[in-house]
């Protein structure tokens, strides 16, 4: 493996080289569980799923943690609102990411902590900075003290004159830039006793704690959404660098997925959730659309882009059905030079999606001329392919359609075979006998879509 990824702090591509031989570390920053996710959300799981499996398929034993938080404010809010207690609340939506992520084709993460588990690991890395003077107690919080850390702003590029750290401003701060490790305990809220009274973590502090515990002082690769690179992730890194860990060697951002040029979220009310998408796609037309840009290129959301992605998809699964219909069952074979050299190109998804594309058109073109081995080659290194992208049609968690696996491949074989016979027609020239083919197809409610890649079918209500 060759790979070379995008590290914001360097700011340019570097060689990926783990920590430890053989084994590669992850964390990403995952759900604050205030509500039903939408795609915004799941893009980053999704993006990063797609690391872990090229890196597995390069040799390496991944391990990847995604936390949860679910002590937060925004999670206290919404609770109070709904007058729910909060890890009710918090347990319920941390419920629906794993369901989303699931119906999405993300592979479980090796450990998914709470913050709201790991408040030991917590005081201690608190404990850790008082001690060396980067940090302080005032009126039972716990604040960070920016300008004793110089490198305060290397990771996003901020000048710590500028700093605004989006929290409310305290009597209790030295510098109103520093930022809220420990927040002291209000009525009402939860709390946990520490050295410096009650209190509820600092968003910040969680994420530090949480990977160090379990990847080490110093691990691979942190990985999380653009928003996240400021405050959030200047701040992690700045008190793990001031207690001494080494922290992430790698830091990874996906951008945003856009409505009208801003960012999804709900304070803007312009959200896609995952449930309602799904009842128009499949979850793995929905993982297509979502992991065919780059992960650093932005997606702007409309019902056309995902259409198109609905039928790109189809022709990738339409070509495997029929060599499995007309040859036989492919079984996945190697992975072709230019979808590794994409792959290792901080995960070049859009050329590694052409490659494959690429070799659908030549299987197609060798399915139709009879040339059952190379059309079963290919097949085989198609599905190869889509495997590392979680896209394998014949992935069982991707079965087409509703019915049985039977009746699927039935379905498959009747309407290929005459696909096949309206191909044999327009070679013939016969457009009278093609259009009879079609037009019985659409009376029994399956759509015909001609494409350079061969033609495909799909349920008219799917």
């Amino acid at each position: 493996m060759s790979l070379r990824l995008h590290d914001t702090a360097t700011r340019e591509q570097r060689e990926f080289v783990p920590v430890r031989p053989g084994t590669a570390s992850i964390y990403v920053c995952g759900a604050t569980v205030q509500g039903a996710p939408h795609i915004g959300h799941v893009r980053s799981g999704l993006n990063y799923d797609v690391l872990r499996r090229w890196l597995t398929y390069g040799g390496l034993d991944v391990l990847l943690v995604r936390n949860v938080t679910d002590i937060e404010d925004k999670v206290l809010a919404k609770s109070a609102a709904a007058h729910r207690p909060w890890w009710e609340w918090a347990a319920t939506y941390e419920r629906a990411f794993q369901a989303a992520y699931a119906a999405l084709g993300c592979l479980p993460p090796s450990i998914e902590p709470r913050a709201s588990g790991h408040v030991p690991q917590m005081i201690e890395l608190m404990e850790r900075l008082i001690d060396s003077g980067h940090a302080y107690a005032a009126g039972g919080d716990v604040y960070f003290a920016v300008r004793s850390f110089p490198a305060y702003g290397a990771l996003s590029g901020q000048r710590i004159d500028d700093v605004v750290q989006g929290e409310p401003d305290s009597e209790c701060k030295r510098d109103q830039r520093d930022f809220a490790l420990w927040k002291a305990a209000k009525p009402g809220e939860p709390s946990w006793a520490t050295p410096w009274g009650r209190g509820r973590p600092g968003w910040h502090l969680e994420c530090s704690a949480m990977s160090t515990m379990y990847l080490g002082p110093e691990f691979d690769v942190h990985g999380g959404g653009i928003d996240l690179i400021f405050p959030h992730h200047e701040n992690e890194q700045a008190q793990s660098h001031a207690a001494g860990d080494g922290f992430a060697r790698f830091w990874l951002h996906n951008a945003w997925v856009t409505m009208a040029g801003e960012k999804m979220s709900k304070s803007l009310g312009n959200t896609l959730s995952i449930d309602a998408l799904l009842r128009r796609v499949r979850g793995v037309e929905l993982r297509y659309y979502l992991v065919a840009p780059h992960y650093r290129s932005s997606i702007e959301f409309s019902d056309a882009a995902l259409s198109e992605a609905v039928a790109a998809y189809r022709r990738i699964e339409s070509f495997v059905h029929r060599v499995r219909e007309r040859v036989g069952a492919p079984e996945p074979g190697t992975l072709c030079s230019e979808f590794v050299a994409s792959m290792d190109d901080d995960l070049g998804t859009p050329g590694a999606l052409a490659a494959v594309h690429t070799t659908v058109r030549e299987g197609n073109t060798a399915l139709d001329a009879g040339n059952h081995e190379a059309a079963l080659g290919a097949a085989s290194s198609v599905r190869a392919m889509t495997g590392v992208l979680g896209l394998d049609p014949f992935d069982p968690q991707w079965a087409r359609g509703e019915a049985s696996e039977a009746a699927s491949t039935a379905l498959s074989t009747l309407v290929d075979e005459l696909l096949a016979q309206r191909q044999d027609a327009r070679a013939r020239r016969d457009f009278a006998a093609a259009d009879e083919v079609r037009g019985r197809l659409a009376a029994a409610g399956i759509v015909v879509e001609d494409s350079p890649d061969g033609p495909t079918w799909s349920l008219k209500d799917a």
